[in-house]
């Protein structure tokens, strides 16, 4: 049975609206005043909260701007009542991440239409999708669906990539963002000098070159494939539709920058203060811990000596004759251009 929470002053609204809910087979909470919504909220986590704008102690526009700002109740549908219909206060309700918004008098039909489309939106949301292509155009055509959002052509989607084919490249405006189907990829930036320094690792499931899309710059690094892969790639145009109109997904991309940029801090922390044999092993660390396979024993690649230079921070020679060491002291076999962890923990924990 779905839980709403019921947020208003008013008596006998609220004693009649909680009724209608009940009919409906709803597991009713009740508060008169912001301040007990807002304590009721998080204390029960309703699936749904319907609250008035005008209120004693505490207004509706205070309980929405404090539930949104706990990651436990950000993501509850939020339906605002008033009895004023004035644009100014219906497009502030929606600007701070209302759901919905229903005018005093309503009838039964409006309140229990309003509930039942946040609701199945909000499992829709909910919803784990598989990170690959048909994950991905099963949750767009999900989302869209409810927004009212143009028809995606999804089969320019995918597009096949060879090994070392450019996807994008440094300077230029994105067009969309891209999603690893299948294979591997790598981001980088070129200096001045030519010299490259890795910037990303993708595997199946991660999403690349959203930064500059957001920021609406050109991008500040290039990006190619380290095999064969397939790449889907979802038009700036729907991304922004998705992003402006589902705090949802809002949030989950803002996590996913953040944890790309605190990657990305602690990696430029290490390649100012490691040594040439422990930054070659972090390295090689970073590989395994980004492409192993749960089923494999140890982990193997097919990686180039100037991509594992460019990601270690180092020169082409320094890092073949640190891999040569690495493999004398049986850390690591080599054939050609595979290299295998032969012994994890002690990359893991080389010293200094």
């Amino acid at each position: 049975m779905k839980k709403i929470l019921l947020i208003e002053d008013n008596n006998d609204v609220r004693e009649n609206t909680a009724e209608i809910l009940k009919l409906a087979h709803y597991n009713v909470l009740t508060a008169k005043n912001g301040k007990e919504g807002v304590e009721l909220a998080q204390k029960d986590r309703p699936d749904l909260i319907i609250c008035d704008i005008m209120m004693p102690v505490l207004d509706g526009y205070g309980v929405l701007h404090l539930l949104s700002k706990n990651n436990d109740t950000s993501s509850i549908p939020f339906i605002f009542l008033t009895a004023k219909a004035e644009r100014s206060d219906l497009r502030k309700g929606m600007e701070m991440g209302a759901d919905d918004y229903l005018t005093k008098p309503f009838d039964d039909v409006e309140l229990m239409n309003a509930i039942e489309t946040r609701l199945k939106k909000n499992e829709i949301i909910k919803k784990e999708f598989t990170r690959n292509s048909e994950g991905l155009n099963e949750f767009l055509s999900s989302a869209k669906g409810f927004d009212d959002l143009k028809k995606l052509t999804q089969e320019n989607f995918i597009r096949l990539y060879k090994k070392k084919d450019t996807i994008y490249s440094e300077g230029y405006y994105p067009k969309g963002i891209f999603l690893v189907n299948k294979g591997k990829v790598k981001t980088y930036r070129t200096s001045e000098q030519g010299k490259e320094f890795i910037t990303g690792l993708y595997k199946e499931g991660d999403f690349f070159g959203y930064l500059a899309l957001l920021e609406e710059e050109k991008y500040t690094d290039s990006a190619t494939t380290l095999e064969d892969s397939e790449i889907c790639m979802i038009p700036k145009e729907d991304f922004f539709s998705l992003i402006y109109k589902n705090a949802e997904i809002s949030r989950k991309f803002i996590k996913m920058i953040s944890d790309n940029l605190e990657e990305k801090e602690e990696q430029l922390v290490k390649l100012a203060y490691n040594s040439v044999r422990k930054r070659v092993a972090e390295a090689l660390i970073t590989l395994s811990k980004r492409y192993k396979k749960e089923s494999d024993q140890q982990f193997s690649m097919n990686i180039s000596r100037e991509d594992l230079a460019n990601l270690a921070g180092t020169a082409t020679e320094t890092t073949i004759r640190t891999l040569s060491d690495f493999k004398d002291e049986h850390l690591i076999d080599i054939k050609g251009s595979l290299i295998t962890v032969v012994n994890y923990n002690k990359l893991l924990n080389m010293n200094n």
